[in-house]
């Protein structure tokens, strides 16, 4: 039986211009190649999983505009349950104008738009979907209020949780704790507990609770309060950062709801970033599960 994912988070749409280097403060540099497509942190994290062969619901808000219209062609196109989805009036799409420089560093900003109206009652209204899920998925966005609100809902019902903190911001313990694995890099784990050490347990702060620290080319490094270790990333030709994350964020969902063992989800969630970093864009750069497995088997 598939794995059942309930992601609440956002969608943006992407607007991605490709360049030999990004411009520095005050200056004007030409771009090489503009191209629109869906993004957003929780609808590529749904595709990923969607692509992984899981059964994916997602909760979220979009304008009524035609980033909207594009949205639930996306999701709909993947197999994604979109009943929970909320057409906003009131609200514009959220947007990600992005940067990528030849070398596959990006700098991004989002203007989130409907996104940050997602509410506590939007999630009140999955709770249905949320109780049958193997695992809930949230990151940072979408109003704060509402990740503590659905990690809390998934708690209640025994429902496992990721929170991948991303992008950086602080957050209270009372949400925190509420988090059985913890995803954050390096960055966004600074920002919640302070300059990064090596003994990663140390930042663990709940019993029960899982960190997992992406790490980019190094992979990726994960604590408990009694354990620790590292999982080495794969080894591909890097075009696009864009989205590695998201596509992380995606595998480890579904491994975990899989019941994969934790070192061996979190390779698999490596495979499917590495994966998605050898081609542009987010959501269209988002693996088939086919592609994973063939890479883990071809770096065993």
């Amino acid at each position: 039986m598939a794995a059942k994912i309930v992601i609440v988070g956002s969608f943006n749409m992407d607007l991605t211009t490709y360049m030999e280097r990004l411009p520095r403060p005050g200056e004007t540099v030409h771009g090489r190649r503009f191209v629109t497509g869906p993004g957003g942190k929780g609808s590529n994290q749904a595709v990923a999983a969607a692509r992984l062969g899981a059964d994916v619901t997602f909760v979220g808000r979009v304008g009524t505009d035609s980033f909207g219209d594009t949205a639930l062609r996306t999701w709909q196109a993947e197999g994604i349950d979109t009943r929970y989805v909320v057409r906003d009036p009131g609200n514009a799409t959220g947007v990600a104008p992005i940067f990528v420089e030849d070398s596959g560093e990006n700098a991004i900003v989002v203007a989130l738009g409907a996104n940050l109206a997602l509410s506590p009652a939007d999630v009140d209204a999955a709770r249905a979907a949320i109780a049958d899920a193997d695992v809930l998925v949230v990151q940072l966005e979408i109003d704060l209020n509402t990740v503590a609100h659905a990690l809390r809902v998934a708690k209640e019902q025994g429902v496992r949780t990721i929170l991948n903190p991303a992008p950086a911001a602080h957050l209270p313990e009372s949400t925190l704790a509420l988090a059985d694995y913890l995803t954050p890099n390096e960055t966004e784990l600074e920002t919640l507990y302070g300059p990064v050490s090596t003994d990663l347990r140390q930042f663990v702060k709940f019993a029960g609770q899982t960190l997992v620290m992406t790490a980019g080319a190094r992979g990726a490094l994960w604590a408990t309060q009694t354990d620790s270790g590292e999982v080495p990333a794969y080894k591909v030709d890097v075009v696009d950062t864009t989205g590695a994350g998201d596509a992380f964020n995606g595998g480890l969902a579904v491994a975990l709801a899989e019941g994969r063992a934790l070192t061996d989800a979190i390779a698999f969630a490596n495979a499917t970033a590495a994966m998605c970093v050898t081609r542009p864009g987010t959501a269209p750069s988002m693996p088939q599960r086919a592609e994973v497995e063939a890479l883990m088997m071809q770096q065993a």
